[in-house]
């Protein structure tokens, strides 16, 4: 079980490679944020993988909730930014 979650792992490791190609290269910033926001949650799903692989996964949670929090909170400031008329 624990190499069926090390290949989940890195099969996500590799999509997170497509997101930053999308948040490097996008067509707009709104593309960009999205991609940024999805690179988030995958790190978030790699990290619960991780501690089920090295079975501490009550650790890696509280370590994942701090960082889905800073996610949502950094993708709503830039949300807030662009829809007060901010340019980047």
């Amino acid at each position: 079980m624990s190499n069926f979650f090390l290949y989940l792992g890195m099969g996500l490791f590799t999509l997170v490679f497509l997101c930053l190609y999308r948040g490097v290269f996008g067509p707009g910033v709104l593309n960009r944020i999205a991609a940024i926001s999805a690179i988030g949650t995958k790190t978030l799903v790699i990290l619960l993988i991780m501690g089920f692989i090295y079975h501490r996964v009550d650790m890696f949670v509280d370590i994942s909730m701090v960082y889905a929090l800073l996610n949502f909170i950094g993708t709503i400031a830039a949300a807030k930014y662009l829809e007060n008329g901010g340019e980047i």
